[in-house]
């Protein structure tokens, strides 16, 4: 178990390092080519078997009711297995304090990102992170997070099923 934990903790790293900086530039697309054509078919310089993109306005976001769009870029979260996905937090709405199954590797990408732990939501007592930060959340402990003023939009890796279990005490 601790070998599988230690391992598994050392590859989701080294897929965050080797993932972060190309994405930040260019968003690739999902392993099902879901979101669109590869570019790299139509260029006669590029070999399509060896790289794949997407463009910002080729990325499909989805609404949430909870005030962010998300993007799944690879993988599925709701599964066993990598998952990569963009992120948006609208200005002035935030999550409930809840925690995931797994640990997530997040990245903030633009705008800044409000983050707070414990039980009780306070958005008062969140902490800016802005564009550039890099953020583990650990497994099965509490946190809460959005965006005040301004959009932030993120980039999070992690192992599915990821889901998140309400834990707000009133």
């Amino acid at each position: 178990m601790l070998i599988r934990f230690v391992s598994s903790r050392w590859w989701m790293g080294a897929v965050l390092a080797a993932l972060v900086v190309p994405i930040t530039v260019a968003q690739p697309e999902s392993s099902s080519r879901s979101l669109g054509p590869n570019p790299a078919a139509q260029s006669p310089n590029l070999n399509p078997a060896a790289i794949a993109w997407t463009l910002p306005d080729k990325i499909q976001w989805h609404d949430d009711p909870m005030g962010l769009k998300s993007a799944v870029m690879y993988g599925d979260p709701s599964k066993p297995g990598l998952y990569i996905m963009l992120v948006k937090w609208l200005p002035g709405h935030m999550s409930h304090p809840h925690f995931h199954p797994n640990d997530r590797f997040i990245t903030v990408l633009s705008g800044t990102w409000w983050v707070g732990t414990g039980t009780k939501f306070d958005p008062n007592a969140t902490v800016p992170l802005p564009a550039g930060t890099f953020v583990t959340h650990f497994g099965k402990q509490i946190h809460y997070d959005g965006a005040k003023d301004v959009e932030a939009v993120l980039e999070i890796v992690g192992e599915g099923p990821g889901t998140a279990t309400p834990a707000e005490v009133k």
